[in-house]
């Protein structure tokens, strides 16, 4: 059984000539929160607009529960938008600001007074009704923007970057909160975000975007582990890419040695790209050590120290509890389960190395004048 809410289906989109959207594919299910994640001008915002109905795409259809809706206005449409900047009125209090898009319906009013009532106890508002919104902490502003929203009973609510005005740890909270207004409700969440933890602590589902294209779509768990390309390793937390040749199945070669891994399924000798994330990195004794480096770098944390280990001239970060020195030689231990195999892509040899991570501002200039 079908039970997706809205599919794009081979969406493009040009804005003077440039292409912002280059043939999208997605569908999305009923009552998930899924999250588009990505750079400033990958195209999510775009996509986002083009499922409200503010803009067109050049080519491709825009289904909603089985029904084509390319034509259909924004204001017919059964979804809503929250945006980055909440759009309140301030001329009205919060009771009024909630009401609006009722009072348009022209609904009784105790039908208005109940239904804002139920909006302001959802988002934990209770009591503020008559508040002016400059009054308001930012919290609390979006916080009516959500009970705006969802008290037209949309079947999405659409959430264009709408925690990135707020602090470190309020942005913590909405995002529990919004969680927890969406598996309330049932309704389907699209986020928009350029922020990985939020994407990943949110979501059920992560679509990756670049460039106007998809480039992964999967759970938090899946986009972490199991990224397609470098791309997403590097975008989605830190991660070591390094180059490397699949000997056979389960065996890797990098760094100048050959590494069990549980990838198969590439050519004999195929040149690959190879991930090992931060956390998946023993250092050990130098005689204990898969690969031997020196450490040039070590930052403290607070939970853990980021320590940079160049081995043949390529940086490694690790993330490790214990402390180290610089200068120090120290081996590094890998488990088969923390190597990951991906194909080449246009991505390869982009990121990965942490060589302009430590203060390398020498190394910088010395490429600089290379390149010159």
């Amino acid at each position: 059984m079908n039970n997706n809410i809205i599919e794009l289906k081979n969406i493009t989109m040009s804005f003077e000539g440039e292409k912002v959207l280059d043939g999208i594919n997605l569908d999305i299910r009923d009552k998930e929160f899924i999250t588009l994640l990505g750079p400033s001008g990958c195209g999510k915002t775009t996509t986002l607009r083009i499922i409200a109905g503010f803009l067109e795409p050049d080519n491709g259809e825009i289904i909603f529960s089985g029904e084509k809706i390319n034509s259909v206005p924004a204001h017919k449409r059964q979804v809503n938008t929250i945006f980055q900047r909440y759009a309140l009125f301030p001329h009205l209090n919060v009771f009024e600001n909630v009401a609006f898009g009722l009072r348009l319906k022209k609904l009784p009013e105790d039908e208005i007074k109940e239904k804002v009532t139920e909006m302001m106890a959802l988002v934990n508002l209770s009591g503020m009704e008559k508040r002016k919104i400059h009054n308001l902490s930012g919290g609390q502003q979006q916080r009516v923007a959500i009970a705006r929203a969802i008290a037209n009973n949309p079947r999405v609510l659409l959430l264009d970057e709408p925690l990135a005005a707020l602090d470190l740890k309020l942005r913590k909270d909405m995002q529990n909160e919004l969680k927890k207004i969406q598996q309330q409700l049932g309704i389907t969440f699209i986020f928009v975000t350029h922020d990985q933890e939020e994407a990943l602590s949110m979501s059920d589902r992560v679509v990756v975007m670049d460039n106007g294209k998809i480039q992964q779509i999967g759970t938090p768990q899946d986009i972490y582990n199991e990224p397609q390309n470098a791309f997403v390793a590097d975008f989605i937390g830190e991660s070591n890419i390094l180059d490397g040749i699949m000997r056979k199945d389960f065996l890797a070669e990098f760094s100048g040695q050959t590494f069990n891994c549980l990838d198969s399924g590439f050519n004999k000798d195929e040149k690959v790209d190879v991930v090992v994330r931060p956390e998946d990195v023993d250092i050990v004794p130098v005689d204990k050590g898969m690969l031997t480096g020196i450490v040039t770098s070590v930052t403290f944390l607070g939970v853990y120290y980021e320590i940079i280990v160049d081995i043949g001239g390529f940086k490694w970060m690790i993330q490790t509890t214990d402390e180290h020195k610089v200068d120090e030689h120290v081996g590094l231990f890998i488990e088969p389960d923390a190597i990951h195999i991906m194909k080449k892509s246009e991505y390869s040899g982009k990121y990965g190395d942490y060589s302009t991570y430590s203060d390398e501002m020498e190394h910088l200039s010395d490429l600089e004048e290379d390149e010159e």
